[in-house]
């Protein structure tokens, strides 16, 4: 009893090291991808102005980068599997950092569109390769609380990034520059920086980090492990075998539906607000970061919902009609300040829920099937990053009104709804019981 006693002290002191040392560092990494991927959304109605790309065209270019980002998310992160994550990760930086600055040279809607995607290829694999190293440095029950906490980087993007994005819009005229030029420059640059640290300071593996003794490192590798596996071969060509599992793909189909809703909000939010009559980039950046409060909310509240609530699918369902209830009642109220609670309620449900997704693939996935099976469900999502703004601006073009893209919400929260009772029986068939057997999935799972 004192020797499991000492085992489990050991193993929680070196996951709190593993949390402490490496979370704020993909945190830093996770920050600036999101905040160079979304600033456009400030500079929507600039460029309209100055280069007269339409709402479509904008909506089209916002959402292309998550075409080129998807076309090399699995083969990405294989690499990332291959030669380390430390390497890869930071070349990704250092890249996407330098194509972001170089949006301060769009010209027109070719030039927009080109550089999306080129932005997209460049970034390609970074989000899985940070959810690949959670299995190689945490036991499952403890993936949630990572993921929820790397999840503050995207929401700390939105609260803080939208205040400084409009703020360094008012540089318009210095030198001869757009506002939109200078928050491209001077928001691209720190990406490179980041990149460099981390090429010094992200051990792949615990094995690898100097802050850590070799009992503490064996005890991270050892939990990380899921159970009945051993270590995982690692240039196994069993990879396939995740891409095709139902589990995975029915996660994947109601991320991309999920992704679908939300990057269709976060690039929409500050001409939602324009139309409000509220015309100063700094007010519109501020009154934005209402989506990144409410997302802050959602990744430090709902996780933790998850692991007391023990049951998969129902959390999931639970977290989607939050999302359909808060959006349906933004399209029946007109009042300004409501819409802007509601703004924030949308995203504690639509972002917050996202752990949840990971933490779930997670615990089916180990080894190169980790780092392929996740990169899929992540390329399903980048999907749904590009078909969002499309619908969005689509149906800004029809109706007039940027707000009417709260309907493209609910009809994909509506869909991933009808699919989760699916993800449960696919969850209950790969793990051997009934299909008729509720999912559930006790604390330790987690």
């Amino acid at each position: 009893m004192t020797v499991m006693s000492n085992a489990a002290q050991l193993h929680a002191l070196a996951t709190r090291r593993a949390m402490v040392r490496l979370i704020p560092l993909m945190c830093a990494i996770y920050f600036m991808s999101y905040l160079d991927r979304t600033n456009v959304a400030l500079a929507k109605a600039a460029l309209n102005a100055d280069l007269g790309i339409s709402a479509a065209a904008f909506g089209l270019g916002a959402g292309i980068f998550f075409i080129g980002y998807a076309l090399l998310e699995v083969p990405s992160n294989l690499l990332a599997h291959r030669i380390g994550p430390r390497r890869w990760i930071a070349r990704i930086a250092v890249t996407w950092g330098v194509l972001s600055s170089a949006m301060m040279f769009v010209q027109g809607e070719a030039s927009f569109y080109l550089l999306r995607v080129l932005l997209g290829i460049a970034e390609a694999g970074l989000f899985p390769a940070l959810m690949y190293m959670v299995t190689l440095w945490f036991a499952p029950k403890d993936r949630g609380i990572a993921i929820g906490w790397i999840y503050i980087a995207p929401a700390l993007a939105l609260v803080i990034g939208n205040p400084i994005g409009g703020a360094l819009m008012r540089l318009d005229g210095v030198s001869g520059l757009h506002g939109w030029q200078w928050m491209f420059l001077l928001e691209g640059l720190p990406s490179v920086v980041v990149g460099v640290i981390l090429w010094f300071k992200l051990p792949d593996r615990p094995r690898d980090a100097r802050w850590l003794n070799a009992a503490q490192a064996q005890s991270l590798e050892t939990h990380a492990l899921l159970p009945g596996q051993g270590e995982p071969h690692r240039y196994s060509g069993q990879w396939m075998k995740a891409l095709t599992r139902p589990t995975t793909i029915l996660i994947g189909l109601i991320y991309f539906l999920n992704q679908v809703a939300f990057v269709g909000l976060v690039f929409f939010t500050p001409s939602i607000i324009q139309q409000m009559q509220i015309t100063s980039p700094l007010t519109v950046g501020l009154l934005s970061s209402s989506v990144g409060f409410g997302f802050l909310a959602g990744v430090l509240v709902l996780p933790r919902v998850h692991r007391t609530v023990d049951r998969d699918t129902y959390c999931l369902s639970l977290f989607t009609v939050g999302l359909i209830a808060s959006s349906v009642a933004f399209t029946v109220i007109d009042d300004a300040i409501s819409r802007i609670a509601l703004f924030t309620a949308t995203s504690v449900f639509a972002g917050g829920v996202l752990p949840t997704y990971w933490a779930i693939a997670m615990k089916r996935l180990q080894g190169i099937e980790a780092a392929a099976g996740l990169a899929f469900i992540n390329t399903l999502g980048l999907l749904g990053g590009f078909v969002g703004p499309f619908l969005f601006g689509l149906a800004e073009k029809a109706s007039g009104l940027s707000s009417s893209g709260f309907y493209v919400i609910v009809a994909a929260a509506v869909l991933g709804l009808l699919l989760v009772p699916l993800l449960g029986m696919a969850i209950n068939a790969q793990a051997g019981r009934p299909l008729t057997e509720p999912a559930i999935e006790g604390r330790e799972a987690l």
